[in-house]
């Protein structure tokens, strides 16, 4: 009886684990207009409580050849935007002009640009039941 009681508790587990597995995803962002391969990309991930305040996670990457490529990994499902810019002096911020403006490239997911900061309903995307892949344009 115990090796019973001890098989059913085991494939419990073993499916609940498999369940909590399965609900989370990985991102894959990509950058594929960088102006120069100096500097680096920063990417943020955020999702609508976070965003623009504090990133759920955050890579810089390298630039080959105008491209630059992360992959957020553990992600759970939800609704989630991506933040990138090109920290060309590798300063690791973005810098701006005295009137506020930008003077390093950046874009967020879906490519909504606007003359302002990019918004988390404009850039939001689903993460659900599948990995996602962004392609980003500056």
């Amino acid at each position: 009886m115990k090796l019973v009681t001890s098989i059913v508790v085991m494939a419990v587990l073993f499916i609940t684990n498999s369940v909590i597995a399965q609900e989370k995803a990985s991102i894959t962002a990509e950058v594929i207009n960088v102006t120069s391969d100096s500097g680096k990309v920063g990417f943020a991930l955020y999702d609508k409580a976070s965003f623009m305040l504090k990133p759920i996670q955050a890579v810089n990457a390298k630039i080959v050849e105008g491209k630059s490529i992360v992959t957020f990994e553990n992600v759970p499902y939800g609704e989630y935007a991506v933040i990138c810019y090109h920290d060309k002096n590798d300063n690791d911020k973005m810098d701006f002009s005295p009137n506020g403006m930008p003077i390093e490239d950046y874009g967020a997911s879906n490519n909504v640009m606007t003359f302002g900061p990019p918004t988390f309903e404009g850039a939001k995307f689903a993460v659900s039941e599948k990995n996602v892949s962004l392609k980003i344009k500056f």
